[in-house]
């Protein structure tokens, strides 16, 4: 028998392609900038961008992606010293069958097991209240702290189905289905507690996602 989550997202994706349909075929799709001037320095670390490989894309899609990784001084001994990873993928339209993939789908593909997850409310540096999912994962005997969610026009959803939803929404209101996933990750040391790399993925988010309006508009 087929989950009621199976059926959940069967009518999502029919719902998507009559309402895609019957609007048009183009999509309204607001000015923005590429996510590749996101700011290469913040809260104090620098980045180096990892290159997606084409099989990536390829499963990616359509789309403007950022994936890179932000570290301090190799000399500190502090936090600030652990790499945290940024990967953002923003998708102008997602009427042809481009979506947002949900780490909780293409993680474990790659041996990632979740340890916990939540919902969580998160304000950032200039007051602005986001909505995310912090997640645990684990492989073997590495652990990460993870922070995600789906941002489209000024929304922060850490569901992907009500991310679905929005979509269809805005797709009959504004004839827009734009889109993108924002994550975080940063390694759990077996030297330091869960806490303690909460608190790095927190901190360098409430500093970079002050820079999104530019990158995802509302």
């Amino acid at each position: 028998m087929k989950s009621p989550r199976f059926w959940l997202v069967i009518l999502l994706l029919a719902a998507t392609a009559f309402v895609l349909q019957t609007r048009g075929d183009t999509d309204y799709v607001p000015a923005s900038q590429p996510l590749s001037q996101m700011p290469e320095q913040l809260d104090g670390l620098t980045s180096q961008d990892i290159p997606l490989t084409d099989d990536t894309l390829a499963v990616l899609g359509k789309g403007d992606f950022l994936n890179r990784v932000y570290v301090g001084p190799q000399a500190s001994t502090n936090s600030h010293s652990i790499p945290i990873s940024l990967f953002i993928g923003y998708f102008p339209s997602q009427r042809t069958g481009q979506t947002m993939h949900s780490p909780q789908n293409c993680l474990p593909g790659a041996g990632w097991t979740f340890d916990s997850q939540k919902y969580a409310s998160l304000q950032d540096v200039n007051g602005k209240n986001y909505k995310v999912g912090e997640y645990v994962i684990s492989n073997g005997e590495i652990k990460q702290f993870v922070i995600y969610w789906y941002q489209a026009h000024g929304r922060s959803i850490p569901n992907e189905y009500k991310a679905k939803l929005y979509m269809i929404a805005d797709a009959i209101r504004m004839n827009r289905t734009d889109g993108a996933l924002v994550r975080v990750i940063t390694q759990v040391l077996p030297s330091e507690s869960l806490e303690s790399a909460r608190e790095r993925a927190i901190q360098f988010t409430q500093q970079m996602a002050p820079n999104l309006p530019r990158f995802i508009p509302d």
